[in-house]
């Protein structure tokens, strides 16, 4: 089974950065789109950013939320079986549990609908206070 596995949080100050990191174990998550979620405390899981699949035959194709266009940036490393999440000028509403997660088949594009998704990593903690 497609097992997740996120790092990469912690507690920054506002306008610091992060780098979270989603690996699989198992899995070749070349094959798989990976969408990244965020949840605050009392609120609905969000999506935030996604990436197609690495069969594309040419660019991954990215989505972002418009909330974080500019601030957040995705990437794939196949090599390492890894996705990235890169999050600049952090701001204090970015603070909640990020989680990444993959869908049930190879569906080469990507959404940020996480009832899409069936595969999740149980999510890293994201803090952002002075």
């Amino acid at each position: 089974q497609l097992q997740l596995v996120e790092s990469g949080g912690g507690l920054v100050q506002p306008g610091g950065s992060l780098n979270l990191s989603c690996a699989s174990t198992g899995f070749t998550l070349h094959w798989y789109a990976v969408g990244w979620f965020r949840q605050a405390p009392g609120k609905e899981r969000e999506g935030v950013s996604c990436i197609s699949t690495g069969n594309t035959g040419g660019e991954s194709r990215i989505s972002y939320a418009d909330s974080v266009k500019g601030r957040f940036s995705i990437s794939r490393d196949s090599a390492k079986n890894t996705v990235y999440l890169q999050i600049n000028n952090l701001k204090s509403e970015d603070s909640g549990t990020y989680y990444c997660a993959a869908p049930p088949g190879l569906e080469p594009r990507c959404n940020l609908e996480p009832s899409e998704y069936s595969y999740w990593g149980q999510g890293t903690q994201v803090t952002v206070a002075s």
